[in-house]
């Protein structure tokens, strides 16, 4: 009988120590994932000089994998950025390749980006 109670004991304290580790690994995934908050950034690629948009001028975030191109209207969008300061970058055909650094803060964050003709 004695056994037989040391062993519920046991038991019930390897229950509880388990879910106790549980607890504190769903909390540290919690705290992790509001660190690594995720952004869109959208925005549009336009001739300096004429106002035109650019179409198929590709828009990459430095230091990432994220990359898309523009559409007709010359408008892109970038899904998954990490919230923060990032540098966008644009490069085009006949044109300088142009860097824009910004501050990512909202869900939503807008930018314009005007490239130059190279010579």
């Amino acid at each position: 009988m004695k056994q037989l109670i040391l062993s519920v004991l046991v038991l019930v304290a390897s229950v509880s120590a388990f879910a106790e580790k549980s607890d504190s690994k769903a909390e540290n995934k919690t705290a992790a994932k509001s660190e690594m908050a995720l952004t869109v950034v959208t925005g549009n690629i336009i001739d300096e000089i004429t106002g035109e948009a650019l179409v198929g001028v590709e828009v990459t975030v430095e230091g990432s994998d994220s990359k898309t191109y523009t559409d007709f209207d010359g408008h892109f969008t970038l899904k998954d950025v990490k919230a923060g300061e990032c540098t966008l970058v644009a490069n085009y055909t006949s044109y300088n390749k142009t860097e824009k650094t910004v501050e990512l803060k909202s869900k939503k964050n807008q930018v314009k980006i005007e490239l130059q003709a190279s010579k």
